[in-house]
Parts: C-alpha cells; structure tokens; sequence
C-alpha cells in the first residue's frame, strides 16, 4: 500500500448506519462537526518524502560516528598488544640471564664442594698422622693420653666443685626451712573449721516428763522396738527431761535421733510407727550422706568415682575421730597433701585421691579388721589405681613406703591429726577401756601378763608355756575374745594375741 493510499484511508469520511425507524425518533439531535480542513495529498508525500530524507542524512552520520569510534578502539588495542609483546620479550630475556647466572652458580658450588671433599680427606690423613706421631712421641696410647687429660682437669676442678655443691646445699637447706614454714602456716590456715566435736553419744531434748513413759511404752515394749529397729542403747534414767542414745556407729546413732524427732512430735508411739519412722530416717540420712560425700569430692576436685564409695564418703559427716570430724579432718589433710604434692613434683592426682580416701575403712561398719584393712579392701574391690591404694595400706606405716606419694599421705595425715586443738581424747575412757582389756586377759590362769595396744586395737597376753599347751592357747584366746565382746563396748574391733614361748638358757662355766 503506497503513503497516498494509507493517508486517504485515515481521512476517509465515516459511514452513516441506518437506525430502525422506532429508534430514529429517539435519538437526540446530532451535534455540530467541527470542520478539519482537507490536506492535499501530494503535499503530504512531498513532506513524509523530506523527513525520510533527513532520517537517513542523520543515519549515515551515526554511523560514520560509531565507524570511527571502533577504528580509533582497534588503534589503541594494536597499540597495547604491541607494547605487551615488547614486555613479554624483556621478561624472557631477563629469565633467560638469570637461569644461566644460576646454571654457573651450581657449577661454582659443585666445585667448591669437590674442593671442600679432598681438602677434608687430606686434613684427615694428616691429622692421623700427627696422632700416630704423638703416640709415638709419648709412649701413650690415644685412650691413656685422653684420661690423663681428664684426670688432671678433674683434679684442678674438685675445689671448685667442693664448693658450688656446698653452696647449693646451704640454699637448699634455707629453702627447705622456709618451705617447712610456708606448710606449717597453710595447715594452720585450713585447720579453721566450723564441725563440732561428738563423742558417742547424742542426746534428744523431750517437751515433758510424760514423753518419757510414752517411749518405753506398756512393758518397755516400745524402747525395746526402739532399740531393736535402731541398733542403739537409749538411756532415760541420765538426765530429765533428756534421751541418750549411744552408740559406736554414728549413722545409726543419727538415723535414731532423727526417728525419735519425728516420734517424739507425732506422739503416737507404738512398734509399727516406729518402724516407719525408723525407716524414713534411714532414707533421709542416705540421701543426705549422698549429698555429702558429693560435696566432699567436688570442693576437693576429684569427680567420676562411684556412686557407693561417694555415699561412703558421706559417713564421714556423721564420724569423729577423737573428736574430729573426718569431714574436716579430709579436707585440710587433702589440702596439706596437694600442697606438698605440687612442691616436691609429685603425683597430684594419686596424692589428691589417696588422702581423699585414706580413712574410708573407718565408716565400714560390716566387715572385721583395721580401717586400714577395711580400706585397702574396699578400694580393691572398685579398682581404684594401686598406687592410691598404697598410699591407703601405708599411711599408718603398716607396712613400708614405695612411693614418695605415700609418704606425702603419711606426712599430711599426721599434720593435720597432731596439730594442737586438732583431736580432743577422753582420758579418762581410754585409760578405763585399755585398763579393762588387760583385766580381762589377766583373769584366766596360767597367764603371767598381758598389754593393751594400738589404743585398745590389740592385746597381747603372755602365758606360761609350762601350764598352758598350744590347744590350751587356742582355747584360752577364743574365750578371752568372748569375754570382750560380752562384757566391754568398743570401736571397730579388738585383736587378741595368746603368746607362749619356751625359752632354755644353760649357761657353761
């Protein structure tokens, strides 16, 4: 379609559409047209034919803009190329230079060390020998001619050596006694604690006189039960308005005292309750013996242990020892022993463990034997290292030391145990029990003496061997160990020792 045909067809007049006649009447009256004025065709082509014209003036000149633009581009880009390659070249030729000035290094090296080679060799041979020459010279062999040099440096040197081993023994002796100093001080630092001393006894305050008559019940039934189901000895008759309760193991003790509390508030005393009462402060007195021991190990910084040598531990609340808590009595002597573990190099661990649980066969209440013996036994049987369980079975010096970690145990134990106001001792109980021990071996016949020892751990009775046989010794030793357990009260337990030796002496003139 030519421009003409296009221009006429846009101003072409619109044709009129016929309405239905019912329509025509209804439609409004049309509104006046403006009048756009015709355009003569052949002037509009003239002016489309113009602006083509320009449109493609404008085209070439942008074209011959970008043609130019890229030309000057390649220009420049042929330039740099250009200027590379000149680079690049430079750069080859300076690696070039530098390999062959390394080529002719590597060369002056490898003769260098060629030189170095034959120059060691020849010195070799020479100083060879010059030996065999000096042997010759000296009528001593390169071995004598080496000793006697040494000899006599040794010998111009012992008075210097004399002295510098003087000097660092005075520096280590003044050491030593301020590190003696500095141990003495940190043991009396740790000995503050806030454990009260206990004995054997507790006591149990009543709200009246009538509490009394409810605990022993009709017939002493009730104390009975009481007793019974505790394993102590209650005492009404000491003080009013007080209860004894007595006992050696300290457990049982608290576990009684704390179902008498609880009894004592109820007021219904009668056997069944008593054992309900009994058994719930044995639930609670493990629970906080559990916490104890938990406490214990974790201020001393020893963790995974097992849980029933933890509650083991916990005991110790509820133990004295000659008036010490043990509780206290293992923290300042685990303290002491860490302290002189980390002086003297020692093992911090096996020290730390080994005073941790140096004294842990004194709570075991179910086996017979020393608490040392109880205590190698019981670690024994939860594999604790041996080397804890030595510093254990030595502490006492039961048997001899194999590690300085034992001796450290041994030192810090005595440290924190004979310290002044450490242990309280009731001398009075202990003359009366050693002298009881002895009374009682004394009294079978056919016994010349015997002695109480080891603080009443052990006596010994000699006999006549002219009146007593070895089956009569056997004998005598059964019954000696009955009549203790019958009519004595003790801790842990008592070894008896029957002795008969018959000794000859003739003497010739």
């Amino acid at each position: 379609m030519s421009l003409f045909q296009t221009l006429s067809t846009v101003f072409q007049p619109e044709k009129k559409q016929r309405l239905p006649s019912f329509l025509a009447a209804r439609r409004p009256a049309p509104k006046k047209l403006q009048v756009i004025p015709r355009v003569e065709p052949a002037a509009a082509v003239r002016e489309a034919e113009a602006r083509a014209r320009e449109i493609i003036v404008e085209a070439k000149d942008e074209a011959l803009k970008i043609r130019q633009s890229v030309e000057a581009e390649i220009e420049k880009a042929k330039g740099q190329l250009v200027a590379g390659q000149v680079e690049i070249q430079k750069q080859l030729t300076s690696v070039e230079r530098e390999k062959a000035v390394t080529e002719e290094k590597q060369r002056f090296v490898s003769n260098m060390e060629q030189q170095l080679i034959k120059t060691k060799a020849e010195l070799e041979s020479l100083k060879q020998r010059l030996l065999e020459r000096l042997e010759k010279v000296s009528l001593l062999t390169r071995d004598e001619a080496k000793q006697e040099i040494l000899s006599r440096y040794e010998k111009r040197l012992v008075a210097d050596i004399a002295r510098r081993v003087k000097e660092a023994e005075d520096k280590a002796r003044e050491e030593a006694d301020e590190k003696a100093q500095e141990i003495l001080v940190e043991a009396m630092k740790h000995g503050a604690h806030d454990y009260v001393a206990e004995f054997t006894v507790s006591a149990v305050q009543l709200p009246d006189e009538e509490a009394k008559g409810r605990i022993i019940g009709k017939e002493g039934r009730n104390i009975r039960a009481f007793e019974r189901a505790t394993g102590v000895d209650v005492d009404l008759d000491e003080t009013p308005g007080e209860v004894r309760l007595s006992s050696f193991d300290p457990v049982r003790r608290e576990v009684a005292r704390q179902a008498l509390l609880h009894l004592v508030r109820d007021g219904r005393i009668q056997p069944a309750r008593i054992e309900e009462y009994v058994k719930k402060a044995q639930q609670e007195i493990e629970r906080v013996m559990f916490e104890e021991g938990r406490q214990l190990c974790h201020t001393l910084g020893v963790y995974n242990l097992p849980r029933e040598l933890i509650v083991m531990l916990g005991r110790f609340k509820f133990r004295t020892s000659y008036g010490q808590n043990m509780i206290a009595h293992t923290l300042e002597e685990t303290k002491i022993g860490v302290a002189l573990a980390q002086e003297l190099k020692a093992n911090v661990d096996t020290v730390r463990l080994g005073c941790l649980l140096h004294d842990i066969g004194k709570v075991v209440s179910d086996e017979e034997g020393s608490h040392v013996e109880l205590g190698v036994r019981l670690l024994k049987k939860y594999r604790i290292p041996q080397a804890v369980i030595d510093c254990v079975e030595q502490h006492h010096e039961d048997k001899a030391f194999t590690s300085a970690e034992a001796v450290i145990v041994y030192i810090a134990d005595a440290i924190s145990g004979a310290r002044p106001g450490a242990r309280y001792e009731n001398y009075e109980e202990y003359v009366k029990r050693l002298s009881k021990l002895e009374e009682i071996a004394k009294s079978f016949a056919g016994v010349d003496n015997a002695f109480a020892l080891q603080a009443g751990r052990e006596v010994r009775v000699l006999i006549d061997p002219k009146k007593i046989s070895d089956e009569e010794a056997l004998k005598m030793a059964s019954d000696i160990k009955e009549r203790i357990k019958k009519e004595m009260t003790y801790p842990g337990t008592v070894t008896v020792t029957v002795i008969r030796e018959l000794r000859v002496v003739e003497v010739a003139k």
